[in-house]
């Protein structure tokens, strides 16, 4: 079943449904068929572009096809200044603000188009419609969009709710192993934060999840977008138990910025496979009767390639920069039990040094 969002504006349908069935969501999103904008990228425009165009067209849509070369490096003010300029330019319809933007692709896109949307005649109707994994379950919910900045990530954003998350779990077939894993630790994550049940059912399913099951990743998405959307729903802005979703994630953008942000080398799931790691070691030192070995079990089944050199206190002063920091230090998310999570700060360097030590040997 879809899932309604609330937010401080409006409301927002999730849905784990065909993307041919785009039409049966759009009338409760207020956005009229006409000219749009869609925002994606290459790969995703060779692989999926067509089908969407065919969808659009049946429905009344002219839509003015935005593609930016795949990967993080599209996350950046020259690329969001490309976009407004092919927006604005004479070509095509002229851009008003019932012009809807579609975001079609993965995390990158959806946080390029969603910025993109924001911004653009101070905001214009936005669909996200995720073609990866880690978008179903993740980024596209929540109205967080952003691009990157030079000394981090997603530095330069707002939030901003979509009319409309569509996400087809049939086009997971076409996405490479290493990135049907990043996604797979984003959806491991909430189970562990939030859902014991979903813990057990990736203890027997996982193997059938990273060979690419279809009925598999189909519940897989539903059971995670569920998650996010009442974690999202409780706590909009980041002020309370949204924080929850950064377990693993202090941990993640420290490996992420020591490896340069590079995906060839570590993607943003497998960096967040590891930092689970060491957040369960952190939470095992804070929280003695927890089955860490357990859930570190699972954790350790998600493919991770072999890590380069990496020296502890690199990685100390890269968590510095960290944007989740707090006025008392560095927070982090650990686990209370199965499924329950919390927010701690001012934990012991040495905890920390532990936990990388552990992870990495």
């Amino acid at each position: 079943m879809p899932l309604v969002v609330p937010h401080a504006t409006g409301r927002y349908t999730v849905a784990a449904d065909a993307l041919d069935r785009l039409g049966a969501y759009l009338p409760d999103t207020g956005i009229a068929p006409g000219p749009c904008l869609v925002v994606t990228d290459e790969t995703v425009q060779r692989l999926h572009g067509d089908r969407l165009r065919g969808v659009l067209d049946v429905l009344g849509f002219a839509p003015r096809v935005l593609a930016v070369p795949p990967g993080e490096s599209a996350k950046s003010l020259a690329q969001l200044g490309a976009l407004y300029d092919a927006a604005l330019s004479s070509d095509g319809p002229k851009v008003n603000r019932q012009t809807a933007v579609f975001a079609f692709g993965g995390g990158v896109m959806g946080d390029l188009g969603g910025f993109f949307a924001a911004t653009l005649l101070r905001g214009l109707p936005l669909v996200q419609l995720p073609t990866t994994l880690l978008a179903q379950v993740d980024s596209s919910l929540g109205g967080k969009t952003g691009i990157n900045h030079a000394t981090g990530k997603n530095l330069i954003g707002a939030f901003y709710p979509p009319r409309l998350v569509l996400a087809d779990p049939a086009v997971l077939q076409t996405l490479p192993p290493r990135e049907l894993a990043s996604g797979l630790a984003e959806a491991v994550k909430h189970a562990l934060i939030a859902d014991a049940a979903l813990v057990m059912f990736f203890e027997e399913q996982l193997d059938n999840a990273l060979a690419g099951d279809p009925a598999v990743l189909a519940e897989t998405v539903a059971r995670a977008q569920r998650i996010k959307a009442e974690v999202v729903i409780e706590d909009e802005f980041e002020t309370g138990r949204r924080a929850h979703l950064n377990f693993g994630h202090t941990f993640a953008h420290a490996l992420e910025r020591a490896t340069g942000f590079n995906p060839a080398v570590l993607t943003h799931g497998e960096a967040v496979a590891v930092g689970m790691r060491c957040a369960l070691r952190l939470s095992k030192a804070l929280a003695p009767h927890l089955d860490a070995e357990r859930l570190d079990a699972l954790v350790a089944r998600l493919p991770v390639p072999p890590l380069p050199p990496l020296d502890v206190d690199d990685l100390m002063a890269a968590m510095q920069g960290d944007k989740k920091r707090g006025a008392e230090g560095l927070r982090f998310v650990v686990l209370e039990d199965v499924g329950r999570a919390a927010v701690v700060q001012g934990v012991p360097d040495a905890l920390v040094r532990d936990a990388w030590t552990a992870a990495l040997g």
